[in-house]
């Protein structure tokens, strides 16, 4: 290749710039990494539960619990990216840089050396050419000069001085160009051994030197393939481990586990109704309602058509609804529920009450520092926030012990509370408006609460005045707005009422922070929707709005 020095020029160049590609692609799977790995983390923390959220508390399903496990392990799975990333760039894209650098530097001194010998040769080249063409001009004065002599020196007419300067002339010529042999015949012997010290010695030497460069170019791209794919092939195993506990994270749903957490968050506590007694018309006798009739049951719709009708918000028509945020004791509620609720609040007042018997702790230890080194601080100044956190103290257990009654009452370990007689009202006093029977039965309300009323039967004919005015504020609550239906709601629980996706209804009261809104279509059906399934549009001038 002693003659290719060009081309070989031009492909290594060639090697260099396939090297800054190759350099340039793993970088870009870099940030294809980087970025995949982002979105991946954002995803998972997309989906990841709201702290203090109500979707919080959906995470006790086994299938939800799952669900995290799996946005947990796509970060961790997300991170293994980043360490593709991070190995490529330092041990691919950083490496083959700097060598890029240093094969530019080496491949530059190479060919700087081959050039310099072939300036070299090609000097030696000018140089013999320049002493051929002086020998062949000696030569020919010097046959001049001779040929000058001879014809002096045969010429009768020329003087004996003429033909001995022209024979000096002659001689001098023949030197010169003995002489100018002699340099040829060196520098073409000097040149003859550069020659073969540049084809044999120097450029093969150069060659070898640029073929070793090159080999190991190619070697090191071959190692950096290598590399590319053990960067990966390293981070299979914990790859694997994470989809591993994703597996065992969904073989970990337990159906019947969650169907039982449903079951006691939402069981309310009541028996199934009882069957309901027939009531014979034919006989002149007093007007008597089955107890279960009217009790807290879900064929209320079907036992008594004026109550339920189509819909099913309308199963209370007895009970006096609250105009604003539910009772203390949670007596709106069903026994399971108000259980719940009651020790729910039981141990809030209690954390309270320990947070500040740590805060009086805290204080008195501050006050006896004070006492004993009273350059540091007053002791007493902190006597005023001690009076304050034992009478805080002193209230919260009082409400401790408030709630612990009720909540002994709903586990029957205290007799059940007991309200004054309440007769009926609603739709049955609308059709008998001359006699009301009473009967104890346990109501709930919309949202699963329920009362308990106890009364006597009694077979005395009530005026209707007397019974409209006691009961002036059983009046139907007010419309104080309008609502939109966003989607459709089958009410299948007592208290809710089915909508129609686009239905326009109106609202007679807010959510109380329970997230339910109370609606009515007419004036037998009413219930309650959760808020979320409506648009509200409440009337500025309207009570309570």
């Amino acid at each position: 290749l002693q003659d290719q020095f060009d081309n070989l020029e031009k492909h290594t160049q060639w090697g260099i710039d396939v090297l800054e590609k190759y350099i340039k692609f793993v970088k870009e799977r870099t940030e294809i990494e980087l970025s995949y790995a982002k979105q991946l983390r954002n995803l998972s923390k997309k989906y990841q539960p709201k702290k203090n959220s109500k979707e919080e508390e959906e995470y006790r399903y086994t299938s939800t619990r799952a669900f995290v496990a799996t946005l947990n392990e796509m970060n961790d799975y997300a991170g293994q990216h980043e360490v593709i990333s991070e190995n490529m760039t330092s041990l691919i894209t950083g490496e083959l840089s700097r060598y890029v650098q240093e094969l530019k530097q080496e491949r530059k001194s190479h060919f700087h050396d081959g050039r310099k010998a072939q300036q070299h040769i090609e000097t030696c080249w000018k140089q013999l050419e320049a002493s051929k063409r002086r020998f062949e001009r000696d030569c020919k004065e010097a046959d001049r000069a001779q040929q000058y002599f001879e014809k002096m020196d045969a010429d009768i007419n020329v003087t004996k001085a003429d033909v001995e300067k022209a024979r000096q002339q002659a001689q001098l010529r023949h030197q010169m160009a003995e002489d100018s042999k002699a340099e040829y015949s060196s520098t073409l012997q000097k040149f003859n051994s550069e020659q073969h010290d540049h084809y044999y010695t120097h450029i093969p030497n150069i060659f070898q030197k640029i073929q070793e460069m090159e080999e190991r170019r190619i070697v090191r791209i071959g190692e950096s393939m290598k590399t590319f794919a053990e960067v990966d092939r390293q981070v299979i195993p914990i790859i694997g481990k994470c989809l591993d506990e994703i597996t065992k994270a969904a073989e970990s749903v337990d159906h019947k586990n969650d169907s039982q957490l449903v079951i006691e968050a939402y069981k309310s506590g009541f028996e199934p109704p009882g069957d309901v007694d027939f009531e014979d018309f034919t006989q002149p006798m007093k007007r008597t309602i089955s107890e279960s009739s009217l009790s807290n049951s879900r064929g209320d719709g079907r036992s008594e058509p004026k109550f339920g009708g189509k819909s099913k918000g309308k199963l209370w028509p007895f009970i006096k609804k609250n105009k604003g945020a539910g009772p203390e004791d949670f007596s709106n509620l069903p026994p399971e529920q108000r259980r719940k609720k009651l020790q729910q609040k039981v141990d809030e007042l209690n954390r309270d009450i320990q947070k500040e018997m740590d805060q009086r702790d805290a204080l008195t230890k501050m006050k006896d520092v004070y006492i004993k080194n009273p350059q540091m601080g007053d002791a007493a100044s902190v006597d005023q926030r001690l009076a304050e956190l034992g009478q805080n103290i002193e209230k919260l257990r009082l409400e401790v012990q408030k709630f612990e009654g009720w909540l002994a009452e709903v586990e029957g370990r205290l007799p059940a509370r007991t309200e004054q007689p309440r007769r009926q009202s609603g739709l049955y006093e609308a059709q008998n408006p001359s006699a009301v029977n009473s009967c104890a039965q346990d109501r709930e309300s919309p949202d699963g609460s329920y009362t308990e009323e106890q009364s006597q039967e009694t077979g005395m004919k009530v005026p209707a005045t007397d019974f409209d005015d006691e009961f002036d504020d059983e009046e139907p609550l007010p419309t104080i707005g309008t609502c939109k239906a966003l989607y459709t709601f089958e009410g299948q629980n007592e208290g809710t009422i089915s909508v129609a996706e686009g239905e326009m209804l109106y609202v007679i009261e807010e959510d109380k922070g329970d997230g339910w809104t109370r609606i009515r279509r007419n004036e037998d059906e009413e219930g309650y929707v959760p808020t979320s399934y409506v648009e509200v549009y409440l009337d500025k001038n309207a009570k309570g709005a």
